[in-house]
């Protein structure tokens, strides 16, 4: 059973840094793709951030990228994914999600577990 956590949501100001935790709990972590998703009411699940087992491939949305990164850390079990410049458009509830396979990867359907995300808000 893969659970995945995930921590660091919160309100906050247009312009300001959060960064977002996921812990997960399987014993191979280590060779698991992981991506961050995000979604908004009456809107489709949007890719935000994937990384690949080792922490060497990394894709991005186009709506984050140059402001958001993913990483990981495998002696933690532990996947980041640090926000810069947060938008009001960013407000989002933010899933991460594991793989069986080593990634990266940008599709959900390629993601096997899920957490239960947390909500980010950003106001203007």
């Amino acid at each position: 059973q893969v659970q995945l956590v995930e921590s660091g949501g919160g309100l906050v100001q247009a312009g300001v840094s959060l960064r977002l935790s996921c812990a997960a709990s399987v014993r191979t972590f280590s060779r698991q793709a992981m991506c961050w998703f995000r979604q908004t009411p009456g809107k489709e699940c949007e890719f935000v951030a994937a990384i690949s087992w080792s922490g060497a491939g990394t894709y991005y949305g186009d709506s984050v990228k140059g402001r958001f990164t993913i990483s990981r850390d495998n002696a933690k079990n532990t996947v980041y994914l640090q926000m810069n410049s947060l938008k009001p458009e960013d407000t989002a509830v933010y899933y991460c999600a594991a793989s069986l396979r080593v990634g990266p990867l940008r599709s959900d359907r390629d993601y096997n577990y899920w957490g239960q995300g947390t909500q980010v808000t950003v106001s203007s």
